[in-house]
């Protein structure tokens, strides 16, 4: 009668019930699916960080099984076949480049570029994030971490979002993974802002947040070898806040220092109102 009513033919559905799926099937099905999310949100993840990831989300599956069960599936890090360079996948952009080299703005929080570095320490490479408002020059917000994962940009846009409170802002940047990653762009949309990506293999769209990476590279992290981490870490704070931002004085912005230009044109702005 089921059968009838179900249209399933009798033969292997009798099959089935004398031998169903069994629980360890059931599970690593679940873990197969857990892993194929996680990797399709961070493509940058091998099998130990989506090891890491599952065990967050309260699987419980030794490296190994989700090794193999990652072999099964072809699940690699899109860092396996690395290439001279920045060591990041590119691919179709999930926005419009609505920027064209165009870097300019004529208030604070119009138009934000964001980017990644990285650095070596005795410890392992740093990965720093940073957004910077092209008003000013000022960076919003950063993050550092000892990982290039879509959570690395996801936290810097977070910190620029809870310093601003931008509306409507263009958030431009190139088409590594990180940038591409559902977790980056759910941020962008809930919090109303306008994500822009440039083309593949053009530095040009991007030149004005590869410039301070460049002043970065010679102030701090070419300025000494670094033993930890943290040493690094902190540095570049310390140099971000005290001195970019507050010391470091910019023919751009008419010889005033980041903080120094939009203080002073958001007060002429605010007189003119």
């Amino acid at each position: 009668m089921t059968c009838r009513v179900l249209k399933f033919a009798k033969q292997p559905y009798y099959r089935w019930l004398a031998n169903p799926v069994s629980k360890r099937d059931w599970d690593e099905a679940q873990l197969i699916n857990a892993a194929i999310d996680i990797h399709v949100d961070d493509p940058a993840f091998g099998y130990r960080f989506i090891a890491d990831e599952l065990a967050e989300a309260g699987f419980t599956a030794s490296e190994r099984r989700v090794w193999r069960l990652c072999s099964q599936m072809g699940i690699t890090s899109a860092f396996v076949h690395k290439k001279r360079g920045k060591n990041r996948l590119v691919g179709p952009p999930v926005r419009d480049d609505l920027v064209q080299r165009e870097f300019t703005a004529d208030r604070p929080d119009r138009l934000w570029l964001t980017d990644i570095t990285e650095h070596p320490t005795s410890e392992g490479k740093l990965y720093l994030c940073a957004m910077k408002d092209i008003f000013s020059n000022r960076i919003v917000g950063y993050s550092i971490a000892d990982r290039m994962t879509s959570e690395l940009a996801v936290a810097a846009l977070r910190m620029a979002i809870q310093r601003r409170g931008p509306v409507g802002t263009i958030v431009h940047s190139d088409r590594g993974s990180q940038f591409r990653s559902r977790r980056f762009q759910a941020e962008l949309d809930r919090h109303g802002l306008v994500g822009s990506m440039g083309r593949v293999g053009a530095a040009g769209d991007n030149a004005a947040m590869e410039s301070f990476f460049a002043l970065l590279q010679k102030n701090v992290l070419n300025s000494r070898r670094w033993g930890t981490r943290q040493e690094l870490r902190l540095a570049i704070v310390t140099w971000i806040e005290r001195t970019y931002h507050r010391r470091r004085r910019q023919r751009v912005l008419g010889r005033l220092t980041p903080v120094e230009f939009e203080a002073i044109m958001t007060t002429r702005a605010a007189s003119a109102a």
